[in-house]
């Protein structure tokens, strides 16, 4: 054989390796012995059926489930998966607005209740979209307010809360319009040292970040670097491959294997969740070569 054929057929079968599928756990890939524990936002892979979705994640490897609708969360948990996180009220209806508190107070609540009636370990929260007459200052101050109020039934009941960074730059689809979810222009909680200041702020063990890969990769970049940086507050992770929310496969700028191995060197244990919207025609064979390159 050739070198350079030699070199080849090393290549193909380590690529093939990299993306099979580990279907089966050893008793030293527990959440406490150390893989990544992967999960999946459930809306990505709309309009496939959440059940039928459930049943391969289960058969991939993945622990868990979230982004899906709650009326699920019994068949989901009785084929022994988990629910990751739990929804409340959505990245627009912000407490960056007074005028949400009452409402973004009374759905961080019901998600607690929830998240404790199924053994989720956290609750999502968003800062809420920029409004005309509202400072960068008077949102601060609105936003810390409202979920200082909420953070003590939180702690409380033993569940966390997570704030999200989105990125807000507007993602054009072919024909021009915008996509709804692959950007979202107008957030304000766009900067990452923003949201772990306000992290910071509120001052609890059960306030913490919801890092979003995609996201910070293309607002802030330096994804291992920031990681490190704010691993004592980060509670959840979120991925996407860039750009535009695809596969974490070869066409996407983010070395994943790297950002899982990091981490993991963080020691973090919580749940690491896929969130990209496949493009392929094979949605399932997109969500096992995820779910291979983050097996770290």
């Amino acid at each position: 054989m050739k070198r350079r054929d030699f070199v080849a057929a090393n290549l193909l079968a380590a690529a093939g390796a990299a993306f099979a599928p580990r279907l089966l756990m050893s008793d030293d890939d527990t959440a406490s012995g150390g893989r990544i524990r992967q999960s999946i936002m459930g809306w990505c892979f709309n309009p496939m059926d959440m059940l039928k979705l459930a049943v391969e994640c289960k058969r991939i490897g993945l622990e868990a489930m979230e982004g899906i609708n709650s009326k699920l969360y019994d068949q989901v948990t009785a084929m022994g998966l988990n629910i990751s996180l739990v929804g409340s009220h959505g990245f627009a209806t912000g407490p960056l607005d007074r005028d949400n508190h009452a409402e973004v107070e009374q759905k961080l609540r019901d998600g607690i209740d929830l998240a404790v009636k199924y053994g989720a370990p956290n609750v999502i929260t968003f800062t809420g979209m920029q409004k005309q007459g509202i400072s960068d200052a008077a949102a601060r101050k609105n936003c810390l307010d409202c979920w200082k109020r909420v953070i003590p039934y939180a702690e409380e009941k033993g569940i966390g809360l997570v704030l999200e960074h989105l990125n807000s730059k507007a993602h054009l689809n072919p024909d021009g319009s915008v996509h709804p979810m692959k950007g979202h222009p107008g957030y304000w909680g766009d900067d990452i040292h923003l949201c772990a200041e306000l992290v910071n702020e509120v001052g609890s063990e059960k306030f913490k970040l919801l890092y979003d890969i995609y996201h910070v990769q293309i607002m802030n970049g330096d994804l291992i670097a920031n990681l490190e940086k704010y691993q004592s507050i980060i509670g959840h992770y979120h991925t996407a491959g860039n750009p535009g929310r695809r596969e974490l496969d070869g066409r996407n700028e983010i070395n994943y294997p790297a950002v899982m191995r990091a981490i993991k060197a963080t020691g973090y244990r919580g749940y690491v969740a896929q969130e990209f919207i496949p493009t392929s025609e094979d949605p399932i064979r997109s969500l096992e070569e995820a779910y291979a390159v983050c097996d770290v």
